[in-house]
């Protein structure tokens, strides 16, 4: 078929990675990793690199994790500007550069903006790019010999900012939820009450879903934890494998301990060919979509992610395919619930008979901040060119379940599709809120919940509930002192269990008694 040469197209994809345990460690920086991916990504696209580096217009960085919550220190420096900091290792001088805001949703998106921009001709060429030192950074922190990966940048920058309304809360924080995984739990626990499972029978399921992601980790040469587990392993608490935020162990959540890098190179069809890369390179966006979860609190059903689920089927529908169609699969995996959302909706199966992960997924390949995805992106890039014609999907989440972007891929020539996520949005925006009690007082049921242990063995139950009076939602957390309450979120099945809720005006503290 004839393409219009204004066709957005992925033509390179690179990927580094470094450990701290293996020979070879370079201590390298998160714009070191980025460009060592750059480099591969151009290497990749069998053109000229440095004809493909001149080309660039537009540089887009994923945001590093310890430049996405204000007041986070970086121990051992950091670029001013990442995006330019990789680029002039690769000798780029792009006119644009973009630093995307926090979220794992952010490489796909990146990939569906940047695809659109040269579909309409606001762009030629452009890099995605994103690497994480996190290991590094704690490894050599208090080291005497430690780097300065500190860099003055010269160049305007786009900086969208941390983009956290929504997700981060002083009120989220002073209950308890100050990190993923206790926010998570709340709707894995949710799930497990929908489905009428035990706390056994969940465990087992969350250990089938994740054993098969354990073995393509431990083929794949940037895996951070390359060790194939079992089901029971996975979720049976241990020395090892201390329970962190019920019903999660530490290894059936993401590992951000890395140092990973990752980059894709997108280019129109006519630039393409100006460049002489070759067409065996070319791997079109056949489907995409961009949206956003409503809060938290006002979500009405907390078991599921629905425009998640309406991201990932609107993809497809755009691509004019169907989830058995593809043949490769990549679910954002920080959790559990992040899988099982999708999987629930598209049908597709979770007993390990259907692989769901190009990577090993982030609990085991990894979780490099909010740049997971782009390794995802490009290993299907490059797996699609060995089977010319398949589609592969790639689910990339951000926030609590908040967003999501999808991307659909294929060899096979596309025209430039636009979606309709600003329609579907519009849609999500007017679905009824659930109305909600800043101050709850009084009797009420349990929602969902989760307890957080502390490595001292300390226990802190978090409550989403409803009051009995007048069925508003809240959220709540136990009190320092309360023990009995954690133990009945621990041991018994607490969902639907009555508990009595007070607030002093900045807290709110939930217990299984009424105070005295």
């Amino acid at each position: 078929m004839t393409v219009d040469p204004r066709t957005p197209v992925l033509v390179g994809a690179g990927q580094a990675s470094e450990r701290i345990d293996r020979p070879g460690y370079r201590r390298l920086s998160a714009a070191e990793l980025g460009a060592a991916a750059a480099r591969e990504a151009l290497a990749d696209t069998g053109a000229d690199p440095a004809a493909v580096a001149a080309a660039l217009d537009t540089v887009a960085g994923v945001r590093q994790f310890e430049i996405s919550m204000p007041g986070v220190p970086s121990p051992l420096g950091r670029p001013d500007n990442y995006p330019r900091a990789v680029a002039r290792r690769i000798g780029a001088a792009p006119r644009r550069a973009i630093l995307d805001v926090v979220g794992g949703q952010s490489p796909q998106h990146l990939v569906n903006e940047l695809a659109a921009a040269i579909a309409c001709g606001a762009a030629r060429a452009a890099l995605i790019v994103g690497g994480e030192a996190i290991s590094t950074a704690r490894h050599l922190a208090g080291a005497a010999d430690r780097p300065d990966f500190t860099e003055r940048v010269e160049g305007d920058l786009e900086d969208r900012g941390y983009g956290l309304e929504g997700i981060v809360s002083r009120s989220l924080a002073v209950h308890g939820l100050t990190g993923a995984p206790s926010q998570y739990a709340l709707f894995d626990n949710a799930r497990r009450a929908r489905l009428g499972q035990t706390r056994e029978e969940y465990a087992a399921g969350m250990g089938a879903l994740f054993a098969p992601f354990t073995k393509i980790a431990a083929s794949n040469p940037h895996a951070a934890a390359p060790v194939e587990r079992t089901a029971a392993e996975l979720v049976t608490p241990s020395e090892r494998n201390r329970v962190i935020a019920d019903p999660y162990t530490r290894y059936v959540v993401a590992r951000e301990k890395v140092n990973q890098g990752a980059a894709v190179l997108l280019t129109s069809v006519g630039e393409a060919e100006r460049l002489g890369v070759p067409r065996d390179r070319w791997v079109f966006l056949h489907g995409h979509a961009d949206l956003r979860e409503r809060d938290l609190l006002e979500r009405a059903d907390l078991s599921v992610g629905p425009a998640s689920r309406m991201a990932a089927r609107h993809a497809l529908d755009l691509a004019g395919v169907a989830a058995a169609d593809l043949a490769l699969i990549d679910l954002y995996s920080c959790f559990p619930i992040a899988v099982s959302n999708i999987c629930e909706d598209l049908g597709l199966p979770m007993d390990g008979s259907r692989e769901l992960t190009v990577t090993g997924g982030l609990p085991f390949f990894g979780g490099p901040g909010n740049n997971y995805s782009l390794h995802a992106v490009a290993e299907v890039v490059g797996r699609l060119r060995a089977q010319p014609g398949a589609y592969g999907f790639v689910g990339a989440n951000g926030g609590l379940l908040s967003k999501y972007s999808a991307g659909v891929y294929s060899t096979t020539p596309s025209p430039w599709r636009p979606c309709r996520s600003t329609d579907l949005q519009s849609e999500i925006d007017s679905w009824p809120s659930v109305d909600h009690a800043a101050h709850p007082d009084g009797w009420a049921t349990i929602e969902t919940y989760t307890v957080t242990h502390a490595r001292d063995g300390r226990r802190t139950g978090v409550i989403i509930g409803r009051l009995e009076a007048d069925g508003r939602r809240f959220l709540a957390r136990t009190a320092p002192a309360d023990e009995e309450t954690p133990a009945l979120l621990t041991t018994s099945d607490p969902i639907g269990h009555r508990v009595h809720v007070h607030s002093d005006g900045n807290m709110n503290q939930a217990s299984a008694n009424r105070p005295r």
